[in-house]
């Protein structure tokens, strides 16, 4: 799996998910390729009493997000395919860490990756896949470092000015770990739905961009009583219940918000190596955005239940 935007900021927190999409072939029609039309708010317009209480979560959210200095914490995610696993079964299941430092270190890797393997006594079985380790990336603020242990290659994107700093949460997901209320309603449809559990909260997101549209259909994210990321679903972009039933479900543990002792230089060397592994075959490129999808248009209707 390539490294997307959205893993990108999986500090941001977190998942891989890009729907490969073919490139329009130059014979196809041209009204194939017309521009789609602008997606539309996919719920009701919030009332005055929704809107204030929105306005206050995600402003306490902010105010706990934009005090890290650093971060890490492991997770678990599970991935739902159709294609891959019977309705109701993960495909498989990975579990690693991330660490972040502000503004713009980060680290994304997955240590364990169990795949479905078929069902016995009408129990999913789960195993190892030879060669299959899962996503490993980091971003040492001025490139993108792809490590393909499948390959044992490192492939290192050099990021736009633009893209530097700060900046670098101008990218999907800018927000669970590090959230910018206004921001994040300007870019995307918010709304508050109904939490999973009591003392929590659960933020509903859509995408307003095409590019954003292009990775996912909706983010939903449950916080805690004290505005911790506890819980992050990303839908597909051509997400449907029935017909298209794909996404990643993150669960976050052991979060640890600015627990450095010895200081932010020890903590990035911990996790942002000066070179990649000798023996490994390295690529250079300038950084690739994610593929428009023309095709992929998420449909517009109500969440995802």
């Amino acid at each position: 799996m390539r490294t997307t935007r959205c893993q990108l900021l999986l500090l941001g927190v977190l998942s891989g998910l890009l729907i490969a999409v073919p490139k329009l072939d130059a014979q196809q029609p041209a009204a194939a390729a017309a521009k789609p039309a602008a997606p539309v708010q996919p719920f009701p317009p919030l009332n005055a009493q929704q809107q204030q209480q929105l306005d206050r979560v995600l402003l306490a959210w902010q105010q706990k997000s934009q005090s890290t200095k650093t971060l890490e914490c492991k997770f678990e995610r599970w991935h739902y395919d159709l294609l891959a696993a019977p309705a109701g079964v993960h495909a498989h299941k990975a579990e690693g860490v991330v660490k972040y430092a502000n503004p713009d270190k980060g680290l994304f890797r997955v240590d364990n990756i169990m795949f479905y393997k078929g069902m016995k006594d009408q129990k999913p079985e789960y195993g190892p896949t030879a060669n299959k380790f899962g996503e490993y990336w980091i971003c040492n603020g001025t490139q993108l470092i792809e490590y393909d242990r499948e390959q044992q290659q490192c492939n290192l994107q050099e990021l736009p000015p633009n893209m530097q700093g700060t900046q670098i949460f101008n990218s999907p997901l800018p927000f669970v770990f590090n959230l910018d209320a206004k921001q994040i309603q300007q870019r995307y449809w918010v709304c508050l739905g109904e939490s999973p559990k009591p003392n929590s909260f659960l933020v509903q997101a859509f995408p307003k961009l095409q590019e954003d549209r292009a990775q996912y259909k909706m983010v939903q994210v449950v916080l805690s009583a004290d505005y911790e990321p506890e819980v992050m679903i990303m839908y597909a972009p051509n997400f449907h219940q029935k017909l298209a039933p794909q996404w990643d479900h993150y669960e976050f543990t052991d979060v640890k918000r600015n627990a450095i002792g010895a200081g932010i230089q020890q903590f990035m060397g911990n996790f942002i190596p000066k070179q990649p592994p000798a023996s490994w075959k390295i690529t250079k490129q300038n950084f690739l955005p994610p593929q428009i999808a023309q095709g992929n248009q998420a449909p517009q209707g109500s969440a995802p239940q």
